[in-house]
């Protein structure tokens, strides 16, 4: 199982009045992240895959540790824990290599942008998601 590796740089306006992140701008970060990761796919080379559109039904976050501003990147990585037949999950964690800051997860479902509703997922975006696919453990 691979995961996806994105590198957020963190910006003087990304902070707030209490001197870190704002809770909101962590959403900013799980979404540039996650269209690096969906759209790998299709744009090098002529793929349809993901080019259609996509929305998001649901984020969950857990707010580990306040980040504050500095002028090295965080890394968000990225992985999927489900595969539907017209959604699918991705979780991250924010991070450095000692520390988690956020750890997250979002339900993106296939949109077809011209007939205005959901769409099922390809077989050739299911194969490309299979191989960033880890299941999360089960709660006992």
């Amino acid at each position: 199982m691979a995961r996806h590796i994105y590198s957020c740089p963190l910006r003087w306006s990304d902070m707030d009045a209490f001197g870190h992140v704002n809770n909101v701008v962590f959403l900013r970060y799980l979404e540039e992240a996650r269209i690096d990761f969906m759209f790998r796919l299709a744009p090098g080379d002529g793929s349809p895959s993901f080019a259609g559109g996509s929305v998001v039904a649901r984020h969950e976050i857990d707010y580990v540790r306040p980040l504050v501003h500095r002028h090295t990147p965080v890394t968000v990585e990225s992985w999927v824990t489900k595969i539907g037949a017209a959604s699918l999950t991705i979780a991250y964690e924010i991070k450095d290599p000692e520390q988690v800051y956020v750890r997250a997860s979002t339900v993106v479902v296939p949109y077809d942008l011209a007939a205005e509703r959901p769409r099922r997922i390809s077989a050739e975006e299911k194969l490309f998601l299979q191989e960033y696919l880890e299941q999360e453990p089960a709660v006992a």
